[in-house]
């Protein structure tokens, strides 16, 4: 059982205000694709919704009925996101998995921001939800590019 210091360094001001400043959470009315994904263990869920052109994200909206800690990750990554390819942001994925998981460092630019989540390693309860932003947003663009094809 982790003690209330534990929990004061998981719970930084950093990351509580991350929570506080989201960007794009307002649902997109035309996307070209919108994903729902939800962690079963803890049951937080994200929506997201893309618009694409020439490979990238265009415009995106989401909606993170998350953990502070999945709320602050789908923020970090609503804060870089707009010009994203989709191997940027399969690889930021990645990273942020093998640095959560694996103890990998943290994920390179511009996701280095994620740097904030280095604390969540200990609680692998809440991996799931950290991820839950990428997951649905890699999926997404997968979707908006098959369709283009």
């Amino acid at each position: 059982m982790s003690d209330s210091s534990d929990l004061v360094k998981l719970y930084s001001a950093k990351i509580l205000a991350l929570t506080a400043d989201m960007p794009f959470t307002d649902r997109l009315a035309d996307p070209d694709a919108t994903v729902k994904k939800r962690a079963p263990l803890c049951g937080s869920t994200v929506t997201v919704d893309i618009k694409m052109r020439d490979g990238v994200i265009t415009n995106f909206g989401q909606d993170v009925k998350a953990c502070a800690l999945g709320q602050a990750s789908a923020a970090i990554m609503g804060g870089t996101i707009i010009g994203r390819s989709l191997p940027e942001v399969a690889k930021a994925r990645e990273e942020l998995r093998a640095m959560l998981k694996d103890g990998g460092p943290v994920p390179s630019a511009p996701f280095d921001g994620l740097e904030a989540l280095l604390p969540a390693r200990d609680y692998k309860n809440r991996h799931a939800s950290i991820l839950l932003a990428f997951d649905a947003t890699v999926d997404a663009m997968a979707q908006a590019l098959a369709m283009e094809a």
